[in-house]
């Protein structure tokens, strides 16, 4: 719909609805970051229309179900009380003031940026947009792409974004399933294009989130989001190659971490694991030294670390291949269980989950593969991974029908005091046994 705009100017206009609550959100994609953010909005009691491609997610939202297990239904009903409503219909962009864009940014087979998402999303929306709305990306993405690629399809329509509209780049930090931060603790980067366009962007946040955090550009802002991932996976690169260290010296790395951890300052602790996963850490990285690359740099030191972290399954395969040969079976028709693939503890996210690169290795050798995860019921579809699978109930009956399990994701719903007792080979990939004994491997 259009709005009639008063004698004031249009950053105005759109301020003062943001700042009392009048306006209208936008959330462009409805997962594990756009969901949060629709909720925290109609929690403080903004209209919020929620824009997805999938008709599906949209009529389970609608019903007032959330397909997210850390989401409960019954936020999602007090939502649709609130006014929040569901759609496919990207005319209805022309409703929102502010819109936000939670699009995925994978990376291509070449593992290269793969902004088709973001892109063909703002050509959906850039027939609708209209004077007096503010767009800000949350997706993580490389320095520059808000200029380069989300300002020139906001002017396709004449309008000039600094002006009419408003551009601002703000990276989503949500850490599902995690209780210790919710949407509105954890504090915010913006950047804008203009001081208009941040100005519109701290207005747009600013009823939301406890804490902003203004940048002076998109550009500064995307970086920030790059750094903030590409310090876990260099550190999480570090420690998976000091327990591959530790391990040949007969030396736990759990503990030397733990007592590392106690020094009060200079030290942050960093745990190892089959691999990186995830839709940020795997992946980040790869967007700063594709874009390095056009001005000439080579980054070594963040590509050692991908290349540490992307061994990590093979070395959890190798470690699972030496323990069933000193039992004297090879994989090849070995039983062997899969404990958790999602990418990380307690949630159902499958996005770059080390697990599943383990199961494709012990299928391709010829392992009879199951797999337990309370949280992953059936194998969802994914781009480059195929199994036709549904999760094996975790009993004693049938660990002891295994020949190897391999624990890949740490979920607290498993039971691991069981799992020791009745499993034949444990091959530890999270550092759930801390205590040695003989049927159990780290790795």
């Amino acid at each position: 719909m259009n709005r009639i705009l008063t004698s004031s100017t249009p950053l105005e206009a759109l301020t003062a609805r943001l700042r009392d609550r009048t306006a209208t959100i936008g959330i462009v994609g409805l997962g594990y970051v756009g969901q949060p953010l629709a909720l925290r909005y109609a929690e403080i009691g903004y209209k919020v229309l929620g824009f997805d491609i999938s008709s599906k997610l949209v009529d389970e939202l609608n019903a007032g179900r959330s397909p997210i297990a850390h989401i409960g239904d019954e936020r999602i009903a007090e939502a649709l009380k609130g006014g929040f409503e569901a759609t496919t219909d990207f005319s209805r962009i022309a409703e929102a003031d502010g819109i936000m864009l939670c699009v995925p940014t994978p990376l291509n087979k070449y593992r290269e940026p793969d902004l088709s998402f973001v892109t063909r999303t703002c050509d959906q929306i850039a027939p609708y947009l209209r004077e007096g709305q503010v767009v800000a990306l949350e997706s993580t993405t490389y320095p520059g792409t808000t200029k380069e690629e989300i300002i020139p399809r906001m002017e396709s329509g004449g309008l000039t974004v600094g002006k009419a509209l408003f551009a601002v780049y703000s990276p989503e930090r949500e850490d599902p399933a995690n209780p210790d931060f919710t949407t509105n603790t954890i504090p915010k980067v913006v950047g804008g294009h203009t001081a208009a366009c941040l100005e519109a962007g701290m207005a747009l946040y600013g009823q939301a989130i406890d804490r902003l955090v203004p940048v002076s550009s998109t550009e500064t802002a995307e970086m920030t989001k790059l750094l903030e991932n590409i310090h876990r996976a260099v550190n999480i690169g570090l420690v998976n190659e000091m327990k591959i260290v530790a391990d040949r010296m007969g030396i736990d790395v759990f503990e030397v971490i733990d007592a590392a951890a106690t020094k009060p300052f200079g030290f942050t602790p960093y745990y190892p694991g089959p691999g990186l996963g995830g839709h940020c850490i795997p992946i980040d990285p790869f967007y700063l030294t594709w874009k390095a690359r056009e001005f000439g740099v080579h980054t070594r030191f963040i590509e050692l670390a991908g290349e540490v972290n992307t061994a990590m399954p093979h070395y959890v395969f190798d470690k699972l291949l030496k323990g069933l040969n000193a039992q004297g079976r090879p994989v090849r028709g070995s039983r062997i269980m899969v404990l958790g693939i999602a990418y990380k503890k307690n949630v159902a996210d499958m996005r770059e989950s080390p697990s599943v690169e383990i199961m494709e290795m012990i299928r391709d050798h010829g392992g009879e593969l199951c797999y337990a995860d309370p949280h992953v019921p059936v194998f969802p579809p994914m781009r480059e991974h195929h199994f036709d699978m549904s999760a094996t109930p975790l009993t004693p009956e049938t660990l002891a029908a295994q020949d190897a399990v391999v624990v890949a994701t740490n979920h607290d719903a498993f039971d691991y005091e069981m799992v020791k007792a009745h499993a034949k080979l444990i091959v530890d990939a999270r550092g759930v046994y801390r205590a040695p004994a003989e049927h159990i491997l780290r790795a």
